[in-house]
């Protein structure tokens, strides 16, 4: 048991049950007994990537797009990702039954609101992997849930048809206007978290859009949950690429790992102009005389 009480990550052996093209981006489906059971919004898993044989020996991090704890083949779970790199082209070309080995789940999840109140989910691009599974677990709770779907062009977004089937209103922006309005998701997220009159500001994309998200949530009196996916590499704390500065309860700024610390913050404790720096004032920091 960790200390919050709660059982921690594992390590299991999954196997290949599908892979589909979803626009530009992969839907990786895996067996994942145990991991399922205890999978909440917002959890990723660390996948091995390149086989036995691999010179890449770093996991590479996903976030869980949808679970099933039951079935014929027990737990299995799914990913969403891009082809960005050798591990991501490795796991493209993965087969049915092919072996994954699995880590998970990991991270600090989606806090849910202890009570029913007005959400705006708001995803750029896969970023929105995450968002279904919480959009379930806050409707269970009785909130109103309406979602922000943005993306560069109509081939980039993700999940438009399921999220206009689970949400009170869908909002859909792409960059070059090829569907929805064209912009970002910061342009129409004002007038959405007006006329929703949101309490609660769900993100979960680029680090600039998480950024601008925040701040327009604070500015709506709004408290807002951010995922930093985009910041992982390894997922379990080895590589340390993935910190950035929070500031905590007490008001010091501390170099938090997103992969273990996170990934999801308070929108408003991330001190997004200084992410990739330590500023000055962080607890530990290289003094100025140092060298």
């Amino acid at each position: 048991m960790t200390p919050q009480g709660k059982q921690g990550p594992i390590q299991v052996t999954g196997e290949v049950l599908g892979l589909r093209r979803a626009g530009d981006y992969h839907v990786l489906t895996l067996t994942a007994p145990g991991i399922a059971e205890l999978t909440r919004p917002g959890h990723f898993v660390a996948l091995a990537v390149g086989g036995e044989h691999s010179s890449m020996l770093l996991r590479r991090a996903f976030s869980i797009y949808s679970v099933q704890s039951r079935g014929v083949y027990g737990g299995t779970l799914e990913i969403v990702f891009a082809t960005h790199g050798k591990g991501t082209d490795w796991l493209s070309h993965l087969h049915r039954h092919d072996q994954v080995d699995i880590v998970g789940p990991l991270g600090r999840p989606f806090a849910l609101p202890k009570q029913a109140v007005s959400c705006v989910l708001v995803a750029g691009g896969y970023g929105s992997a995450p968002m279904f599974s919480l959009a379930d677990a806050l409707r269970a709770r009785g909130c109103r849930v309406d979602v922000v779907l943005g993306a560069a062009t109509e081939s980039k977004l993700f999940g438009v048809l399921e999220a206009k089937r689970i949400t009170a209103s869908l909002t859909i922006t792409t960059e070059d206007g090829s569907v929805g309005e064209r912009g970002r998701v910061t342009d129409v997220l004002p007038a959405v978290l007006e006329r929703t009159d949101a309490d609660v500001v769900y993100a979960c994309g680029p680090m600039g859009m998480l950024a601008a998200v925040s701040a327009i949530a604070t500015e709506h009196g709004a408290y807002s949950q951010c995922a930093v996916e985009e910041s992982m590499a390894c997922g379990v704390g080895v590589c340390m690429t993935c910190v950035l500065p929070v500031v905590g309860d007490d008001g010091v700024t501390r170099m938090l790992r997103s992969c273990t610390d996170g990934p999801v913050f308070r929108g408003d404790r991330v001190r997004w102009s200084d992410v990739g720096t330590i500023p000055e004032d962080t607890l530990g920091a290289p003094t100025s005389g140092g060298h």
